[in-house]
């Protein structure tokens, strides 16, 4: 039965501003009449410790957990970064299955220049793994995705509207055409902009997508959290300006549900894709390394609290794997240094299965955070503190956030400590849809 306790009040102005910006919004034929939705919506880099804060000031968020189902902390996959954690959390799978371990394809040029991290690279190049838009897409079910990690050119997406949105995409003529931005912008998106503004039109957007063209899948992302957070720190002033933000973007999308009826049918399931911790110390691994006189045929791609290295030539690796191990061992700052078989044991993938896998992977000494680049000393001390993540997922400060709420959801459970390992189970059982390599249960205790 559907949940009717889905149902979050706001300001009179409020609701009449949504009521009018949805005004433009009818269905126009595409929606999927029947079977349940699901909004899957990830604040980036929120840390589930933040929930603990009576200051958090954000009354939507809080009104979905008290009427749903919430984690005190949801823990994330390594790397604790973005891309490979909103990977996980629509295949139900760790980097060691679908190797997406940075922010991007990692290319290994063949004439000996330096590897780069592309973003801009076709979906099924990246995601080594069945998706919840592929299963739905086999089910006849429609999807959408707004600033999703991970998706670029997926054939199984019918409604996008990007990071970096076509300017003359379909989503994009919609927002034109009732004047929330203009066809500049839209070319211009990522230039000259602030995060905030640009999280607004991602939630117009969603706002389109969902009541428009209703999907049965909906990913969208929020980013300004994680932007602010890596500038001024976690729990900082800007950070709670940040949430608070964030939460003004659930409002609008929950209300413009409501206003076009499809509360009786929607799961809201609100994660992020790891937690924050604070920083005083630069490291760069790659000053150690000239140093010691080991750059040659070795590249590091930093991940702030982890690192991948890689030994380009593949004769080396016998010989410099454990001399490297032994060097990065005693540099200050590192915390750990793990063969790719030790690395195996916290989710990532082997050397064997993808050439995504690092031959050794450092973590960070609580305080520091790696950077790339020779310019400068090999630790420098910051002030004021920044954050970040990146450190391995058992710290409790990259705990991330989960709770999900609506029609299928029970009301007023507490799941305690999860791993998102779970939640693309939970909502292809909510879709009914199937991803047998998914190997972790549902959370049956939360559905209804």
């Amino acid at each position: 039965m559907p949940n009717p306790r889905l149902w979050i009040v706001l300001p009179v102005a409020l609701s009449f501003a949504l009521q009018l910006a949805t005004a433009h919004a009818q269905n126009d034929g595409s929606a999927a009449i029947r079977g349940p939705i699901v909004v899957l919506i990830t604040i980036d880099g929120f840390p589930a410790r933040a929930l603990n804060d009576p200051r958090l000031p954000m009354p939507t968020l809080r009104t979905l957990e008290a009427n749903g189902a919430h984690a005190d902390a949801m823990q994330p996959i390594n790397p604790t970064v973005t891309w490979p954690n909103h990977t996980t959390l629509i295949t139900g799978l760790d980097a060691a299955q679908h190797h997406v371990v940075a922010n991007g394809l990692i290319l290994f040029p063949g004439n000996g220049a330096a590897p780069q991290v592309k973003q801009w690279v076709p979906e099924d190049q990246l995601v080594h793994a069945r998706t919840l838009y592929d299963a739905a897409a086999e089910k006849d079910m429609t999807t959408g995705q707004v600033d999703w990690a991970a998706i670029y050119k997926a054939k199984n997406i019918r409604w996008q509207f990007a990071e970096r949105p076509i300017a003359d995409g379909p989503i994009s003529t919609d927002l034109i055409k009732q004047r929330l931005v203009t066809k500049d912008q839209l070319v211009h998106f990522a230039d000259d902009s602030s995060p905030a503004w640009r999280d607004e039109i991602w939630t117009d957007a969603a706002i389109d997508i969902l009541t428009r063209h209703t999907p049965n899948l909906l990913l969208f992302h929020l980013l300004q959290t994680d932007t602010l957070q890596h500038e001024y720190g976690p729990m900082s002033s800007a950070a709670y300006a940040a949430y608070a933000y964030a939460d003004s973007c659930l409002a609008r999308l929950v209300n413009a549900a409501r206003s076009a009826g499809l509360l009786d049918r929607i799961t809201f399931v609100i994660a992020s894709d790891h937690g924050f911790a604070s920083y005083r110390h630069f490291v760069r691994l790659d000053v150690g390394l000239a140093q010691q006189g080991q750059s040659a045929n070795i590249w590091i791609h930093p991940e702030d609290g982890s690192a991948l290295l890689y030994i380009r030539n593949r004769s080396e690796r016998a010989a410099r794997t454990p001399k490297l191990k032994s060097y990065f061992e005693t540099m200050p700052g590192v915390a750990a240094v793990y063969t790719n078989q030790e690395a195996r044991q916290f989710g990532i993938p082997s050397l064997e299965a993808t050439d995504q896998a690092p031959d050794l992977y450092l973590t960070a000494k609580t305080d520091y955070a790696f950077i790339e680049g020779t310019d400068g000393p090999l630790v420098q001390q910051i002030d004021p503190p920044r954050g970040t993540h990146g450190y391995l997922n058992t710290d409790p400060d990259m705990q991330a956030l989960f709770i999900a709420s609506g029609a299928h959801i029970r009301h007023g459970v507490n799941l305690g400590s999860i791993s998102n390992l779970r939640v693309a189970p939970t909502i292809a059982a909510i879709l009914g849809v199937s991803l047998p390599a998914a190997k972790q249960p549902p959370l049956i205790e939360a559905l209804q």
